[in-house]
C-alpha cells in the first residue's frame, strides 16, 4: 500500500515506519528533519509542517492511508484533519493516546488523582482529538491507543486488543512500540475498527 507516515522519525513513528517496510508497502516519511529518516526499503522522507495544513494535504495526496505519530501538543488536531481532508485519502489512522481510555465505566485514565501531572496537557489534547474524529463523518477513521506505559521494547507479537478500558496485567499496562506498530499496521492492512477507537496492551 501507499502509506503517508506523519512524524516518522519519532518514537512511535521510527517503529511504524520499519515495520511498514519491512512488510513491504511503499512510505512517505514525513517529519521536520527528514535527514533523521532511516534509511529502509520503500521508504521516501519528505519533509513537512504539521501547522501547514494546504502544504501537508499536497504531501498526504495520492496515498491509500494515512498515518499520523506526532505529539497532541506539537500539532493541532483539526489542522491535521483537515489537512487530510483536503488531500483526498479516505483512510485515516492516529496513534492515540492512554489518557482517555476507562479504567472504569465513565472514569477516565487522564481524570484519576494519581495521574501524572506532566503528562495532562498531552492526554487531554489527546482526548480532544479523538472527539473531534468522532464528530468526522468524511473520513474512514482509526484511533489506537496504546497502554499507559508508551516505551521501548522488544517486537514479540504477543499482545491484547481491546476497546475503551485501558489494558493491564500482572505487571501493569504497557506496550512496546514495536508491538505497538505490528497491531497499527495489522490495522492499515485488514481494517476491523473503522471510525472507532481501540487500544492494545500485554
Amino acid at each position: 500500500m501507499r502509506i503517508a507516515l506523519i512524524g516518522a522519525t519519532g518514537n512511535a513513528g521510527s517503529r511504524i515506519l520499519k515495520e511498514a517496510s519491512d512488510r513491504g508497502h511503499a512510505v512517505t516519511a514525513i517529519s521536520r528533519s527528514p535527514e533523521k529518516t532511516a534509511a529502509l526499503p520503500g521508504v521516501t522522507p519528505a519533509k513537512g509542517d504539521v501547522y501547514d495544513q494546504a502544504g501537508l494535504a499536497a504531501l498526504l495526496a495520492g496515498h491509500d492511508v494515512v498515518i499520523s505519530a506526532v505529539h497532541f501538543l506539537a500539532s493541532d488536531a483539526a489542522t491535521l484533519i483537515a489537512a487530510v481532508k483536503a488531500s483526498g485519502v479516505a483512510r485515516y489512522l492516529v496513534v492515540g493516546g492512554a489518557g482517555s481510555l476507562e479504567v472504569a465505566p465513565g472514569k477516565r485514565l487522564v481524570d484519576q488523582p494519581d495521574f501524572p501531572p506532566q503528562y495532562h496537557a498531552e492526554a487531554s489534547a489527546g482526548a480532544v482529538f479523538l472527539d473531534l474524529l468522532k464528530a468526522e463523518t468524511a473520513l474512514d477513521w482509526t484511533f489506537l491507543s496504546p497502554s499507559a506505559l508508551f516505551i521501548p521494547g522488544e517486537r514479540t507479537g504477543s499482545f491484547r486488543l481491546g476497546k475503551d478500558t485501558l489494558l493491564a496485567n500482572e505487571k501493569g499496562s504497557s506496550i512496546s512500540f514495536e508491538d505497538y506498530a505490528i497491531a497499527l499496521l495489522d490495522e492499515v492492512e485488514k481494517p476491523a475498527h473503522s471510525r472507532a477507537r481501540f487500544t492494545v496492551g500485554y
